[in-house]
């Protein structure tokens, strides 16, 4: 009986597998710290100018344009929560959803109740200003917009919650 034997060759990939190094989970997350540090100051730029364009928006002037309007602010809504999130502003992100959710449930037969924007806007640049010790205000300024939703759509104590 003959008994064919070849050498394997390791591959590249595997020799760099199995050899240590790299960085370990605590320096990764240290340097990705580090680096969303270096980016919060353009994230809160970028917020204040989202929310500073929410409250320039004005109430649509027909019911034709309500939808165009309404996405715009659903838009600067949407870029509030992009920025905010990585940085856990939670607050933020929790007010403009809200205002999202409201947009949303919004019937398009029936004109948009704009003064809900503008409620949104005045909470957002209020979250902003506030302290981070002020936290309790920052909970019930969010409960007040929470309450709106609940007026405002069906259901919306259980979105909200």
């Amino acid at each position: 009986m003959t008994v064919i034997t070849h050498n394997r060759r390791r591959s590249r990939l595997s020799t760099l597998i199995d050899q240590p190094g790299g960085v370990s989970a605590g320096v990764a997350l240290a340097q990705a710290k580090a680096n969303l540090a270096e980016m919060q100051a353009r994230s809160r730029a970028v917020i204040e100018e989202q929310v500073a364009a929410l409250a320039a928006l004005q109430p649509p002037a027909s019911l034709d344009d309500a939808g165009r309007v309404l996405d715009q602010a659903y838009d600067h809504s949407s870029a509030v929560i992009d920025a905010a999130g990585p940085f856990e502003m939670k607050d933020l992100c929790a007010a403009a959803a809200n205002l999202c959710d409201l947009i949303d449930a919004a019937p398009e037969d029936r004109p948009f109740d704009w003064r809900i924007v503008t409620v949104h806007a005045q909470a957002l640049r209020l979250l902003l200003t506030l302290p981070a010790e002020a936290a309790e205000a920052r909970v019930q300024v969010l409960a007040s917009l929470k309450d709106v939703l609940k007026a405002k759509v069906p259901g919306g104590a259980q979105s909200a919650d």
